[in-house]
């Protein structure tokens, strides 16, 4: 039985999901939403050209890592971040373009999520985040995955600008909900691929709402550190943990 793990392990095409694993995911979500701003405000390239970048990015990183044979580190999170900087310009670009606001924009993310979840679930039976190792599978994981951290970033929106709270206080709200999930996974039995999925989603605002104060202007709420110095820091940031974890084999 240990030596069919392991060898499903080898095969094994994603990270496992650990405390680490987390702290990396906020990381990456960081960084996305201040890449996100850098192209389409510091830049000035506008949503739909910084969408069509990012896209380009994370279907080029997501057609890399389906074709690879085994767990690569740096190729896993390059993907996790082009789904973060993505789904910062799928959000602003359905609600600054397309006028579709962030109430809405949640709503058809969320639509969009769950068809995906429940069509995963009917064609294999079942829905695992670890390990991963079926083609098949990884392609609905990365589906879900991507709605997820662009609902997350609507969300994250939608408690700033609908809401009214300041970025403090947004991130004060996902840092709520995500210790609630950890209470639960650790104090009930609710199956955790569903807080798997509750806590994927609000990891996003809370680390969006994170860049955010790094970013925006002291009259915002925020730091002024800019989007180029805050993207350097959390490349860095990110960097280091893929390079400990993977050494240690941690995630």
């Amino acid at each position: 039985m240990k030596k069919k793990l392991l060898d499903s392990e080898k095969l094994n095409k994603v990270a496992k999901i650990t405390f680490l694993f987390w702290i990396m995911k906020i990381i990456a979500t960081t960084l996305g939403e201040t890449l996100g701003d850098l192209l389409a405000h510091t830049l000035k390239l506008g949503y739909a050209v910084g969408l069509g970048i990012t896209g380009v990015f994370f279907v080029l990183v997501l057609v890399v890592q389906l074709r690879s044979k085994k767990y690569i580190p740096v190729l896993f999170w390059l993907v996790i971040v082009g789904t973060t900087t993505v789904g910062t310009e799928i959000s602003d670009f359905m609600d600054r373009t397309l006028h579709l606001g962030y109430l809405a924009g949640s709503l058809i993310l969320i639509t969009l999520l769950f068809n995906t979840l429940w069509i995963w679930n009917r064609s294999i039976n079942k829905i695992e985040v670890y390990p991963i190792f079926n083609k098949k599978v990884e392609l609905f994981y990365w589906i879900a995955i991507l709605f997820s951290n662009s609902l997350g970033t609507a969300f994250g929106d939608f408690l700033t600008d609908n809401v009214g709270l300041s970025y403090l206080q947004g991130a004060m709200v996902t840092a709520g909900v995500i210790v609630i999930v950890v209470l639960l996974h650790y104090a009930t039995k609710i199956n955790y691929i569903i807080l798997f999925w509750i806590a994927f989603i609000f990891t996003r605002p809370f680390g969006a709402t994170f860049g955010d104060l790094l970013t925006k202007t002291a009259d915002q709420g925020g730091f002024d550190l800019g989007t180029i110095p805050a993207t350097l820091v959390s490349v860095v940031l990110l960097s280091f943990l893929v390079f400990y974890s993977h050494k240690k084999k941690l995630v």
